[in-house]
C-alpha cells in the first residue's frame, strides 16, 4: 500500500508544523512507473517546498532520474498524480502546460547541449521557444545568463566540443536559467567534476538560489553537496521515498542502505 504522506524521519516531530505551512511547489502522490513487467516506482509520494534545496538520493538503478523525468512529463505514469505550482499536470490544457514549463529549468546529467550550436545559441533555445524577442534582446539575455553562471563572455561563441566538463555544466545551467524559473531540476550536477570544481558548482547553486529565489530539486550522489547545500534529503528505496528529512535526520536512520551511505566508512572520511 502507498503511504499517505512521507514524514521527516527523526521521529521527534520537531518543526513539522512549520514545514507543513510552507508552499508546496511540487507534489507527487501515489506515483507508479514501470517499463514492461518491471516496476521502477510504486505509490511514491513526495513534496518539494518553495525556497528549499532538496537532495534526492538512492542506490544506482533505483529510479531517481526516472522520477525526475516523470515529473517533467518525459516518462509515462501508470497511476498517481503530479501537481506543479498547484496545477495537476494531467488536467492542464496545452497552454497551461506551456506556462508551467516556462517556470521550471532543467540541467540534465550530461548537459544535453546541442552540439552544433554555440553556448549563446544553446542558452537562447528556451527564449526562442517561449518568447517573441528581438535578436539584440536575445543576445543580451543570453550573455547575462552566461555571466551569471561564472563563464567568461568569450565562451558564448564556443561550441560544446570546445568546452571543459565544468564549463559544459555551467553552460547547461545558464540555459536552464534562461526563463528565470521558479523551480530548478538538477540531475547529478557535480558528477564528473573534480572536488574543487564540484565545490565551486555547489557554491554557485547556493548563490543563485539566494539571488533568484530558486527552489532546487537535485538528484545527486555527492555527500559533500548533501552536507553543504541541501535543506532536506529524500531517499529513494524499495520503489518509494523511504525516508526524508535533514542531514541530521539521515544520521539516525537504521535502514541498511541509508546507514551505509550516510554513516559508512566513506562517509565518515569527510567529517
Amino acid at each position: 500500500m502507498g503511504q499517505e504522506r512521507t514524514e521527516p524521519v527523526s521521529g521527534q516531530g520537531t518543526g513539522r508544523d512549520l514545514v507543513d505551512e510552507r508552499e508546496v511547489l511540487l507534489r507527487a502522490r501515489d506515483v507508479t512507473v514501470g517499463f514492461g513487467q518491471k516496476l521502477i516506482l510504486e505509490n511514491l509520494n513526495l513534496d518539494v517546498y518553495r525556497g528549499e534545496v532538496l537532495g534526492f538520493v538512492g542506490a544506482s538503478g533505483t529510479g531517481k532520474s526516472v522520477l525526475m523525468r516523470t515529473v517533467l512529463g518525459l516518462n509515462p505514469r501508470r497511476s498517481g498524480s503530479i501537481e506543479v505550482f498547484g496545477q495537476d499536470y494531467d488536467e492542464a490544457t496545452d497552454d497551461m502546460r506551456r506556462e508551467i514549463e516556462k517556470r521550471w529549468g532543467v540541467l540534465f546529467q550530461q548537459g544535453a547541449l546541442f552540439s552544433s550550436l554555440t553556448v549563446k545559441q544553446n542558452v537562447q533555445v528556451p527564449l526562442r521557444e517561449h518568447l517573441k524577442l528581438s535578436a539584440r534582446l536575445r543576445d543580451e539575455l543570453a550573455l547575462l545568463k552566461i555571466e551569471m553562471v561564472g563563464l567568461p563572455l568569450d565562451a558564448a561563441e564556443k561550441l560544446p566540443s570546445e568546452l571543459s566538463g565544468g564549463m559544459i555544466k555551467r553552460a547547461a545551467l545558464a540555459r536552464s536559467l534562461a526563463m528565470d524559473p521558479d523551480l530548478l531540476f538538477l540531475d547529478e550536477p557535480t558528477s564528473g567534476l573534480d572536488p574543487i570544481g564540484a565545490a565551486e558548482f555547489d557554491d554557485l547553486i547556493v548563490k543563485l538560489k539566494e539571488t533568484l529565489g530558486l527552489t532546487v530539486y537535485m538528484v545527486t550522489h555527492d555527500l559533500d553537496s548533501l552536507h553543504s547545500i541541501c535543506d532536506r534529503i529524500a531517499v529513494l528505496s524499495e520503489r518509494r521515498v523511504l525516508v526524508e528529512g535533514t542531514i541530521e535526520d539521515m544520521m539516525q536512520v537504521e535502514h541498511p542502505w541509508v546507514k551505509s551511505y550516510f554513516r559508512g566508512a566513506r562517509a565518515l572520511k569527510r567529517v
